[in-house]
């Protein structure tokens, strides 16, 4: 992943100047404590709904589990005596990060990811038309969570993955950062550290031209249709990686060969944004059966990440793809 991917930590906190930590930052707000009550603090808390529910994403795969890590914050919001925060979109970016560290680790001891399972536990997509994305979907997407990076965030620890969602996406500093794991500045910067090298690895940057990811998206069904190995190696990266719930593939000539078989996909699947790069979802008699997001790299597919687990397809709203 080139660095123009993410904003240094730097520019975000310039940009989101409402950033940082629990209790902490410029300008008071009328909590309950300072007389402003619970109509204004609802209010206020609207204000910075999307952020946090775009910090959620993130940390958690899911736009459910998104939703309800953002109503548990409103209702520790609206249980907490805030008369001294004066910076209300830091303290709950704090507290999202706090539940969504505790829903990864119970996600954890409740065994939902086997040690020995041969793939990689696969996130729930954002699916948008191909015209794009609506208000909402757009600003869960903001700032380039394709779904190749959910899916290599779904290997960090808890712990890793919070210090690179606050700190490196969400500009928190590091030492508002360790507050919430519980570990010391210096350790927690070597817990993103290890998170960064391994999204750098397996997250590249993709090509930002949607009409460029669709021409190379297309040459790479028609050559899967036809049964075009020779086109399919010439269209996919040379270390190209394909990755679902039940393995992980590398290289241009396995992916190939194992593409050959995705022939029927291809002649009935539906072209679709997928977490904001062009994709494509399988629909059987109107019911979604998989979703196949590709990232798209110097006009080659350097990564195709796979979604076809039930429980994972079963909540995504497939009328959204008839805008």
């Amino acid at each position: 992943m080139s660095g123009d991917e993410f904003p240094t930590p730097e520019e975000k906190a310039e940009e989101k100047s409402d950033g940082g930590a629990e209790g902490k930052g410029n300008g008071h707000w009328n909590g309950p404590g300072s007389g402003g009550g619970a109509e204004i603090l609802a209010q206020r808390f609207e204000t910075h709904r999307a952020r946090l529910r775009a910090v959620a994403y993130r940390m958690l795969g899911s736009p459910a589990e998104a939703d309800d890590a953002v109503q548990e914050a409103w209702l520790r919001l609206s249980r907490s005596d805030t008369g001294e925060v004066v910076n209300l979109g830091g303290w709950l970016t704090t507290v999202v990060g706090r539940i969504c560290l505790d829903m990864l680790r119970s996600r954890r001891t409740r065994r939902e990811e086997p040690l020995d399972e041969p793939g990689v536990r696969m996130p729930e997509p954002v699916l948008a038309p191909v015209s794009g994305a609506d208000p909402e979907q757009q600003a869960l997407l903001a700032d380039s969570v394709g779904l190749a990076l959910l899916v290599v965030l779904e290997t960090l620890s808890p712990a890793e993955r919070l210090a690179f969602v606050l700190h490196d996406l969400f500009a928190v500093p590091f030492d508002e950062v360790a507050t919430v794991v519980g570990r010391s500045p210096a350790a927690t910067r070597q817990l993103a550290s290890r998170a960064r090298r391994r999204v750098q690895g397996g997250a590249p940057a993709p090509d930002a031209d949607p009409d460029r990811q669709r021409e190379v998206v297309d040459a790479f069904l028609a050559a899967a249709r036809d049964g075009d190995f020779d086109g399919l190696v010439a269209v996919l990266d040379p270390d190209v990686v394909a990755r679902s719930g039940a393995g992980v593939t590398t290289g241009a000539a396995a992916v190939a060969s194992g593409a050959i078989t995705f022939g029927r996909l291809a002649a009935v699947g539906r072209h679709a944004l997928v977490n904001g790069a062009v994709g494509v979802v399988g629909l059987v008699e109107g019911r979604l059966v998989s979703v196949l997001s590709f990232t798209v790299v110097h006009g080659r597919i350097a990564a195709i990440d796979i979604v076809r687990e039930p429980e994972r397809l079963a909540g995504l709203d497939v009328t959204v793809l008839e805008g």
